[in-house]
């Protein structure tokens, strides 16, 4: 089968060889012409993974229009970039494709779902299937194919099941999900839950004080996605609690790793001054506070983390303000 895979960053990259080690037709598109030189002739992604070795098999592009005949796209870019890219890709293809998405987070302008965002942005007669591959996964491992479970999620079920069978294999195993709602909207909250685990280690709490922030951000993350129509359940498997597990515990977590330097500056203004890199969890943390308070929904993590990162509230004094919160029944 014919798959391209739109990004060459640590986690399209790391995808892609999963495709290739299962013996599909697999294509990276890139804008860096050097990370597409580096696969292409020497196999490997340093600017991402120093000293691995791909599949040899994958090849990259700059060039978009090379992916136009491709049956199924899986989209490995920013959240902030789907709508520009799935523009793009409209004007491009020839024939309906199945689009997989892999960004984690909401439209910053709309706040819509991002397969809202792809759906809206493709015409009808283009588009065969929106999926959403979601789970407790990092790049770093999966790369050097070390064992990682995630969910395919689509409204159509069949879709899921082709990218569940495209992807699975013996070190990456993929289950089906229909909840497109609730997986969306867990695999994007708990990216702020993940800024709050770091910022607690940055400050010195200890084991105890980030097992009760991630069992009360998993607590806002059911209650945020209940009122928004996910399915209680799902915030239970790979999309929540899973995710949420991943993400708030690993140095490999772009978000984690954000607040932990929050944490140690005790502020966000070095946080703002010096981070080069997309940290989904920030927008995300301003998104959902304005929902949320839109809609009544109580999310006193959540809107510590805004305040922390959009109006320099002091994260130790924040922290003292939730312990402070009046005493009620869990």
């Amino acid at each position: 089968m014919k798959i391209a895979v739109i990004g060459s960053g640590s986690w399209g990259t790391a995808l892609a060889q999963v495709l290739s080690d299962n013996h599909h037709d697999c294509l990276i598109y890139g804008r860096q012409k050097e990370q597409v030189k580096d696969i292409n002739l020497h196999h490997q992604n340093s600017e991402y993974f120093g000293g691995v070795n791909l599949n040899p098999k994958l090849k990259a592009v700059n060039e978009l229009s090379k992916v136009k005949d491709s049956q199924i796209i899986v989209l490995a870019i920013p959240s902030t970039a789907i709508r520009t890219m799935c523009l793009k890709l409209n004007r491009i293809i020839t024939k309906p494709v199945l689009i997989v998405n892999v960004a984690k987070g909401f439209d910053p302008k709309t706040h819509e779902r991002l397969s809202e965002v792809i759906t809206k942005s493709f015409s009808k007669n283009k588009l065969s299937g929106v999926v959403a591959l979601l789970g407790p996964s990092h790049a770093e491992e999966v790369v050097v194919r070390m064992l990682t479970t995630i969910d395919a999620v689509s409204t159509n079920q069949k879709a899921a099941k082709i990218v569940q069978k495209l992807f699975s294999n013996d070190y990456f195993r993929v289950y089906y999900l229909t909840d497109m709602i609730g997986a969306e909207i867990a695999t994007g909250v708990k990216n702020i839950m993940a800024l709050a685990s770091g910022i607690a280690y940055g400050l010195g709490l200890g084991d105890n004080a980030r097992a009760g922030l991630m069992t009360r951000g998993l607590a806002e993350m059911t209650r945020y996605g209940e009122a928004l129509g996910g399915k209680p359940l799902t915030f239970l498997g790979l999309c929540g609690v899973g995710d949420l597990i991943v993400t708030c515990t690993s140095e490999h977590s772009r978000n984690f790793t954000a607040g932990k330097m929050i944490g140690q500056c005790d502020s966000a203004k070095t946080f703002w001054e010096t981070n080069k890199h997309t940290v989904e969890g920030v927008k995300a943390s301003q998104i959902v506070y304005e929902e949320a308070k839109k809609r009544g929904i109580e999310m006193p993590i959540t809107e510590v983390i805004y305040k922390i990162l959009y109006l320099d509230a002091k994260p130790s004094e924040c922290i003292t303000g939730l312990m402070k919160r009046s005493l009620k029944a869990e």
